[in-house]
C-alpha cells in the first residue's frame, strides 16, 4: 500500500470504531448530530472537500456531487448514522478501487522497466564513466557489464554474451551475440563484457520508442471508452434531475389529492436514488480494461498504440501479409544447385589437364565455385548468398574483366576463363541454349567458357513460424488471409502454397498494394475490420491505409514501425494470433463490465425509488459492483503462456 492508502485505511478504521460506538450510546438531538459529525467528517471531508471544488470551478456532477449531496440530506433528515455508514461504505470502495488500479499500474511499470539509468564510456585513463544516455553521441563505444542493460542501439565491437530479451520480446530463451551483431538497448547482459558501438541516438533507440508507445497509448481511446465518458457526463445530470423529481412530484402529487405529502420518505428515496446513480464501475473499471489489456499485450512484446486499435483488433476478420521480412526471413540461402551434363564433362577435362589438379577441382568442383568468383564483386544479397554458400575464401586477384550488364548479370574471366552468371535474358543475350527452371525462387543461369553450365536456385527463407501463425489466426476466426508481394508470381505462389494463405497478388508496386488494400476493404463488412503486417518502408503507405497496421519491431523499418498501429518486437507471426486473443479477451470483459454494472444500477435504482432498497444497501451493491467490476477488469492484464 501506498502512503496515501494507508491513511485512508487508519481513517476508515477509526470511522468504523466510532461509529459503531456510537450505535450503542444512548444520545439524542444536537449531541447526536455532533457525536456522528466526528466519524462522518474524519471519513468523508476529502469527498466534501473535492464537491465544493467541483462547484467551484463548474464541474458538478461527478461522485463525489453525488455523495455530498445524499448524505449530507441524510443528515438533515436526521437519518445520522445513516450518513456516517454510507460515507464509510464509499471510502471502502474507493481504496478497494485505488488498491488494484495502483496494483495493475505497478506490474506494468515492472514489466516495462527497461529504461536504462546510464551508459558506461570509458575515459583516457581507462576508467568507466557513467553518462546520461541522452549525452551519448552516435558512433560512441560504451561498455555494457554483466547484469547492466544495454542502454542504446548498436553493434557489438568486442567481447560475446547471452542478452535477456524478455522485457523487450516476451521471450525466456537468451539471445546470443558476439563481434559484428547487431545489439538493442532493453535487453540485460547477462554474462560476457560487451564493447558496443552505438548506431542511434539514444531518443531514436527501440527502448525510447517502446517507452514513448506505451505511455502515449492511453491517448487513443477506443470506442468502449468515449461512449463511456459521454455517458457519464448525460448521465449524472439526468439523474440528480431524477432524484429531484422523485423527492418533490410524489409529495406534490400526494397534496394535491389530499393525502399526507411523505417528504421525509420521498427524499429519503431520492437521496438513495442518487447514492445508487454513482457511475464509479463503468467510469473506472472500462479505461483500467484496456490498460490491462495494453500492460499484458507489452509484456508479450506486442506494443499497442492505443485502446482504439485493441477494440479494433478484436474485430478483425481480414489480414493481409507482406511477404519478405513478415512471413519470410528476408535472407537469400541457395536451396539447389543443378549443373549440366556439358559443365560436367568439361569440368573433368578441365582437372585431368590441370598442372595443379586438387587447386582446380577445388574452383571447378561445384557449380557454386564459378559463380560465386564471378559474383565476388558485387554487394547484392543474391551474390552474397553464392558467396557464403561456396564456403570458402574468394581470391579476387583470379578474376578479372568483370562486366556488369544492367537487368541480366555479370560476367568475367575467372583464371583466363570465360564465367556468366545472371537470368535467361544473360543467356540469350550470349545466344546460348539453356535449360529454363519452373522451380520456386530466384534462378542464376551459369555459363562457364562459352557453355550453358547450370542454374542455381536462391530461395527466400521461410520463418519457422510463418505457416503456425497462418494457422492460429485462421483457428481465431479469419475469414481470408492474404499476401502481398512484389516478387514473381511463381515464387508467391510456391510460399502462398506451403503456408496456407488463401489468396495472393505478385510483382506489386507500393502503389499497388494500397490499391489491393482497398478493394479488400471495400468487400469486408462495416463491422469488420482488416489488418496489414509489413516490414519495410514501402509498406508504410499500406500500414496507414489499412484498418490496423501491423509492424515487425525488430527488422522493420522505422517509417513502418512509425506508421503501424501495433507493433511485434520480436518479429514472430505467431504473436498476430496472440494479440487478437488478447484484445478479444479484453474486449469481452469491458463488455461484461458494462452489462453487469448496468444491470444492478437499474436494479437498485428502480428498487431505491420503490423504497424497498435503504441507503445502506445501495451503497453497498454500489461499492459491491465497484470492486466487483475492477477485479474483473484487472484480469486484462495477465495472458496465458503458450
Amino acid at each position: 500500500m501506498t502512503k496515501k492508502q494507508k491513511k485512508v485505511l487508519y481513517r476508515i478504521i477509526v470511522a468504523a470504531v466510532l461509529v459503531l460506538a456510537l450505535h450503542f450510546l444512548p444520545v439524542e438531538g444536537w449531541l447526536k448530530l455532533l457525536l456522528y459529525l466526528i466519524p462522518y467528517l474524519i471519513i468523508g471531508y476529502d469527498i466534501l472537500r473535492k464537491a465544493a471544488l467541483g462547484i467551484l470551478h463548474g464541474e458538478v456532477f461527478d461522485e463525489n456531487f453525488l455523495m455530498a449531496v445524499a448524505t449530507v440530506g441524510a443528515l438533515l433528515l436526521g437519518d445520522y448514522p445513516e450518513a456516517a455508514a454510507v460515507m464509510l461504505f464509499y471510502q471502502i470502495g474507493e481504496l478497494f478501487q485505488s488498491y488494484a488500479v495502483g496494483r495493475s499500474r505497478k506490474n506494468i511499470t515492472a514489466l516495462m522497466d527497461i529504461r536504462p539509468d546510464y551508459a558506461n564510456i570509458q575515459r583516457e585513463d581507462g576508467q568507466l564513466e557513467q553518462v546520461d544516455p541522452d549525452e551519448v553521441a552516435v558512433g560512441t563505444v560504451i561498455i555494457v557489464r554483466p547484469g547492466e542493460k544495454i542502454p542504446i542501439d548498436g553493434k557489438v565491437l568486442e567481447g560475446s554474451s547471452a542478452l535477456n530479451t524478455s522485457a523487450l520480446t516476451g521471450e525466456s530463451l537468451p539471445r546470443e551475440v558476439g563481434s559484428g551483431d547487431e545489439v538493442i538497448s532493453g535487453c540485460v547482459n547477462i554474462s560476457g563484457l560487451l564493447k558496443v558501438e552505438t548506431t542511434r541516438e539514444f531518443g531514436e533507440s527501440t527502448v525510447s520508442k517502446i517507452l514513448d508507445l506505451v505511455e502515449n497509448s492511453s491517448m487513443k481511446k477506443s470506442r468502449s471508452e468515449n461512449f463511456i465518458t459521454k455517458f457519464a457526463h448525460y448521465y449524472t445530470p439526468a439523474v440528480c434531475l431524477s432524484a429531484a423529481a422523485l423527492a418533490v412530484l410524489p409529495p406534490a402529487v400526494n397534496l394535491l389529492l389530499g393525502n399526507p405529502a411523505g417528504w421525509n420518505d420521498w427524499i429519503t428515496r431520492a437521496l438513495t436514488f442518487l447514492v445508487t446513480s454513482c457511475p464509479c464501475a463503468l467510469v473506472i473499471s472500462i479505461p483500467l480494461s484496456f490498460f490491462g489489456g495494453i500492460g499484458g499485450a507489452s509484456a508479450r512484446g506486442i506494443l499497442i498504440k492505443g485502446s482504439n486499435y485493441l477494440e479494433s483488433l478484436a474485430k478483425t476478420a481480414y489480414v493481409v501479409f507482406d511477404k519478405t521480412g513478415t512471413l519470410t526471413k528476408g535472407i537469400f540461402q541457395v536451396t539447389k544447385v543443378q549443373p549440366s551434363s556439358a559443365y560436367e564433362e568439361w569440368r573433368k577435362k578441365q582437372s585431368a589437364s590441370a598442372e595443379n589438379a586438387e587447386e582446380e577441382t577445388t574452383l571447378w568442383s561445384s557449380l557454386l565455385a564459378p559463380a560465386a568468383y564471378v559474383e565476388s564483386y558485387s554487394g547484392h544479397p543474391i551474390a552474397k548468398s553464392l558467396r557464403e554458400a561456396y564456403g570458402h575464401p574468394i581470391e579476387q586477384i583470379r578474376v578479372r574483366d568483370v562486366e556488369e550488364i544492367s537487368g541480366h548479370g555479370v560476367t568475367a574471366l575467372v583464371d583466363g576463363v570465360p564465367v556468366a552468371a545472371g537470368n535467361a535474358k544473360l543467356m540469350e543475350k550470349l545466344g546460348l541454349s539453356y535449360e529454363e527452371s519452373n522451380e520456386a525462387g530466384t534462378v542464376v543461369y551459369v555459363a562457364v567458357d562459352g557453355t550453358y553450365a547450370g542454374y542455381i536456385i536462391i530461395s527466400d527463407v521461410e520463418k519457422e513460424q510463418a505457416a503456425e501463425a497462418i494457422r492460429r489466426l485462421k483457428a481465431a476466426g479469419i475469414r481470408k488471409t492474404v499476401m502481398l508481394t512484389g516478387d514473381s508470381r511463381k515464387v508467391a505462389q510456391y510460399v502462398a502454397a506451403r503456408l496456407g494463405i488463401d489468396e495472393v497478388e505478385a510483382e506489386l508496386l507500393p502503389a499497388d498494394k494500397v490499391t489491393c488494400v482497398e478493394k479488400l476493404l471495400e468487400q469486408k463488412g462495416r463491422k469488420e475490420m482488416l489488418a496489414f503486417v509489413g516490414d519495410g518502408i514501402n509498406d508504410a503507405p499500406v500500414l496507414s491505409r489499412a484498418d490496423i497496421g501491423i509492424a515487425m519491431g525488430g527488422m522493420g523499418s522505422d517509417a513502418a514501425i512509425e506508421a503501424a498501429d501495433i507493433v511485434l518486437m520480436d518479429d514472430n507471426p505467431v504473436k498476430i494470433a496472440l494479440a487478437m486473443k488478447i484484445a478479444k479477451k479484453c474486449l469481452r470483459i469491458v463488455y461484461e463490465n458494462i452489462v453487469f454494472a448496468l444491470a444492478v444500477k437499474a436494479s437498485c435504482l428502480l428498487l431505491g425509488a420503490m423504497g424497498i432498497v435503504g441507503m445502506r444497501m445501495a451503497i453497498f451493491a454500489d461499492v459491491g459492483v465497484m470492486v466487483i467490476a475492477v477485479l474483473n477488469a484487472i484480469r486484462c492484464l495477465y495472458v496465458k503462456r503458450e
